[in-house]
């Protein structure tokens, strides 16, 4: 059976098939020709990956992202974002995959889904929101930034303390929609908030994630 990582891998590139290099996605001014050589560069350039969290050596993992979308070409990206990680890549190496790509397959193809017109959340079957609820564990680091408190709630699934603080803000939802939310996608993520209402106004503004 395929991983998560690897099922929400194949259906991206599906999703990139269909709607061609040009669509949008929720990645701020990238259109889905731009993500698919992000994904690709960041599995198989790892020269480039400080320059995903670090911003001082950002401007050369965008170089990097560019010229693998001018030498490549879109069609040849989602090929190689399809067949996955090389063997040579640290992505590759055994278990690497599905430890480093759930939460970002998935977050990535809903970064395409969301974007389109008429979105809705997908039925996603309990193990995959079980794992989804897994990778929550790094909800402290995800959510540092927050204004206020923060516990995650999912029923069925648990609570988290995400943030320790007052205002102490109450964010529940499927698994899902609470990584989406953890990871900055916080006005298309189906969640509830409860508690101080400027405290929540300025939650919904923070760059999470990040």
């Amino acid at each position: 059976m395929p991983t998560i990582a690897q099922s929400e891998r194949a259906a991206l590139a599906d999703l990139f098939e269909a709607l061609g290099p040009d669509a949008p996605t929720l990645c701020a001014g990238w259109t889905t020709a731009d993500l698919a050589a992000h994904l690709v560069v960041r599995e198989r350039r790892p020269d480039s990956l400080p320059g995903v969290r670090l911003a001082a050596f950002a401007g050369y993992t965008d170089r990097v992202r560019l010229s693998a979308l001018r030498g490549r070409g879109f069609e040849r990206l989602v090929r190689e974002l399809r067949s996955g990680p090389p063997r040579l890549s640290p992505f590759g190496l055994p278990g690497v995959d599905g430890i480093a790509n759930t939460a970002e397959m998935f977050i990535h193809h809903e970064d395409v889904r969301r974007a389109q017109d008429g979105w809705e959340p997908r039925p996603l079957d309990p193990a995959v929101q079980k794992e989804l609820w897994g990778t929550l564990r790094a909800a402290k680091v995800l959510l540092r930034s927050a204004p206020a408190g923060v516990r995650l709630v999912s029923p069925g699934h648990g609570e988290r303390i995400a943030k320790a603080g007052e205002p102490m803000l109450r964010v529940a939802g499927e698994p899902a929609e609470l990584v989406l939310f953890c990871f900055g996608r916080q006005e298309h993520a189906r969640v509830t908030i409860e508690g101080d209402e400027d405290a929540i106004a300025r939650l919904r503004g923070s760059d999470l994630g990040v």
